[in-house]
């Protein structure tokens, strides 16, 4: 017999959380189904991979919809849920066992509620114009190009582009891919250690990071969430990898020259509508936290 839920949550009938998981797969199908294809041809994408290789979650349980922390799913056909992670049974139907999930991740639920909280608490800064791609490129040796792309600019033009401007980059899971020759040209010294310090809402991967939090606290987090995370994230993937060195144009991308000052336009106006979208979603991810630990 499973555990039962010690609290009483929202009970949505069969019907309603039938629909919202096809929405939910539906959804997520468009982002699954091309990549799916593409394995399958054994292709490749140098823009929308870094969804699936980069962030760990695997396709078949981005398709999970999963109706969060505080709500019971009502119907016989809730009960396969028991068979799923971190589900139990309640006299309403079947949901997330709270007191299970905390005691294997506790901890982590504490950390990303750190790390985003302090993330929105911190003004957000447009001034980097996402030249971390272009640090990652800086005169690389050996093994440090990443994507065995064509450059806009040239590597000599794009070392000068370097060269040329400030790189400010504060978000170590950028830092820690620059090149040794890139790396002492950043301002900061960001550190895992750091990071909840230093994390700021403007930052594009800060934002994209917000699927990789959405998903690590599955399933507590709602099935609509973890899609608008994802959504977020591909939106902002594209801008970086447009405003980067590389020249996707085969791949029918156009570049944001930030070299320029109407690249830097284009580019700071993207960066503040994707830290608006960003700040939203980051205020939905820290109620799940703390609906987790104030409940417990």
């Amino acid at each position: 017999m499973p555990p039962l839920l010690s609290t009483a949550p929202t009970v949505l009938p069969e019907r309603e959380w039938r629909a919202r998981e096809a929405d939910h797969q539906a959804r997520m199908e468009t982002w699954l189904g091309p990549h799916r294809a593409r394995r399958q041809a054994g292709a490749t994408h140098p823009v929308l991979d870094f969804l699936f290789t980069y962030y760990s979650e695997p396709p078949g349980r981005l398709r999970r919809w999963h109706p969060g922390v505080g709500t019971v799913l009502a119907g016989a056909a809730a009960s396969e849920r028991l068979n799923w992670p971190f589900y139990a049974a309640t006299a309403d139907g079947v949901g997330l066992d709270r007191a299970a999930f905390l005691d294997k991740r506790r901890s982590a639920v504490g950390w990303i509620e750190g790390l985003l909280g302090g993330t929105a608490s911190r003004p957000g800064q447009f001034g980097c114009f996402g030249l971390h791609e272009w640090a990652m490129l800086y005169r690389p040796e050996d093994g440090e190009v990443r994507h065995p792309l064509p450059l806009r600019l040239g590597q000599a033009g794009t070392d000068a582009v370097v060269e040329s401007h400030r790189v400010q980059c504060s978000h170590i899971d950028a830092y820690r891919f620059f090149t040794r020759a890139g790396a002492p040209r950043n301002t900061l010294r960001p550190t895992r250690e750091t990071q909840p310090a230093m994390d700021q809402p403007g930052c594009l991967h800060a934002t994209m990071d917000l699927y990789k939090w959405a998903y690590k606290l599955s399933p507590a987090v709602p099935g609509e969430l973890l899609a608008d995370c994802f959504a977020l994230a591909a939106d902002v993937r594209e801008l970086d990898m447009r405003a980067s060195p590389y020249d996707l144009s085969a791949h029918g991308y156009s570049p944001v020259a930030i070299e320029t000052p109407e690249g830097k336009a284009e580019y700071v106006a993207a960066q503040r509508g994707f830290a608006a979208r960003g700040g939203v979603l980051r205020e939905r991810l820290l109620t799940v936290c703390r609906e987790l630990l104030d409940g417990a």
